[in-house]
């Protein structure tokens, strides 16, 4: 059973949120916050799995609150849901420490796969704003030195670039015939090297350097 918690300071979307997954019989909505402040309290009662994160609240909005809570509750996945697709907010979400980024019109079912493979390890972005997450990776400026991602040795490119593409610890074992206890070290290497936090931000570089392999089955 997936735990899910709702943070979003719109009563209606909360309640369409909660009649859609509690009719889903693999997941169950712990609570429902109305600002990340709240969000954060309720993390600390419920112990969800992920939190369906709105970005533009009150008191405390989805990026600060997802920054918090990647600091407090790491094992907790925060998936963010907005209205948004401007550049800014894909960023801030992806900087926060958000394992993805879908929008509030997203299909149900489209919905329901993102949260269970987001628990899984895995990264949704939206494909509404794909497109522009792609164009800023190709003509960004900033990021990593070179340098450091050449301090990456050829394993663990190949461990970034399969997590690059969505595969967990237990997908990337089994397709480099390592234990997942290897791959467990190997991306906490790889996170290290790139100085990043999570495996979202760790996708990203990799999709700016080219260290992405979409090629290979």
């Amino acid at each position: 059973m997936i735990r899910v918690l709702i943070c979003d300071d719109q009563d209606m979307v909360c309640e369409g949120l909660r009649v859609i997954l509690s009719n889903t019989p693999e997941i169950e909505v712990v609570g429902v916050a109305n600002d990340g402040a709240e969000a954060i309290e309720l993390v600390a009662q419920t112990k969800p799995d992920l939190v369906l994160m709105d970005l533009k609240m009150p008191i405390m909005n989805g990026i600060q609150a997802t920054r918090r809570l990647r600091d407090q509750y790491p094992q907790v996945r925060v998936l963010a849901l907005t209205t948004y697709d401007a550049d800014e907010w894909i960023f801030d979400a992806i900087r926060s420490g958000a394992s993805g980024y879908l929008l509030k019109d997203t299909p149900r079912e489209a919905l329901i796969a993102a949260i269970k493979g987001t628990v899984e390890g895995r990264t949704h972005v939206d494909p509404n704003v794909a497109g522009k997450l792609f164009a800023q990776i190709a003509h960004s400026p900033t990021g990593p030195d070179t340098a450091i991602v050449a301090e990456l040795s050829e394993r663990e490119r190949g461990v970034l670039s399969l997590l690059a593409r969505g595969l967990t610890n237990a997908d990337i074992a089994a397709r480099l015939h390592l234990s997942e206890g290897t791959v467990r070290n190997y991306v906490s290497a790889v996170l290290t090297k790139l100085d990043v936090s999570d495996r979202t931000q760790a996708a990203v570089i990799a999709l700016r350097y080219g260290l992405v392999d979409f090629n290979t089955p």
